[in-house]
């Protein structure tokens, strides 16, 4: 049995934080600070994409697939095509790209579905990058 692949569609708009390298800080008692850095990728990305005004069909591709990965459990890879689409940027190896990182994504909650009108839907989903 096949994992479904995150739904190819273009987001109309997309939200994300850059998450940071795992760091420790350590204050002495003179004051000073020190950190240690413990990793060389980031992780704690954090990737919200809202596809509004898309039909119920495809807005129960997103619930299928969160159904699929056992909600926030299972870690997948997201394509350039379904989270970059309609970014002007560099789509192989920007900050925004998981794979540059050597990071996946997981979902961070439920997919939030809002019913538009009949047969239309907003679907937002949040998700998390992980290595």
């Amino acid at each position: 049995m096949t994992t479904p692949a995150f739904p190819a569609l273009v987001p109309t708009s997309r939200s994300f934080e850059a998450g940071d390298f795992p760091i420790k800080t350590y204050k002495a008692q003179n004051g000073a600070e020190h950190r240690i850095l413990y990793g060389s990728n980031r992780t704690g990305m954090r990737l919200s994409l809202s596809y509004a005004n898309i039909s119920d069909s495809n807005a129960e591709l997103f619930l299928d697939h969160y159904d699929a990965m056992k909600g926030t459990f299972t870690t997948f890879a997201i394509t350039a095509a379904s989270s970059l689409g309609g970014w002007a940027g560099d789509t192989t190896t920007n900050a925004l790209s998981a794979s540059a990182a050597s990071n996946t994504y997981r979902y961070e909650s439920p997919p939030q579905v809002v019913q538009v009108r009949p047969g239309i839907s907003t679907v937002t989903v949040n998700l998390l990058g992980v290595l």
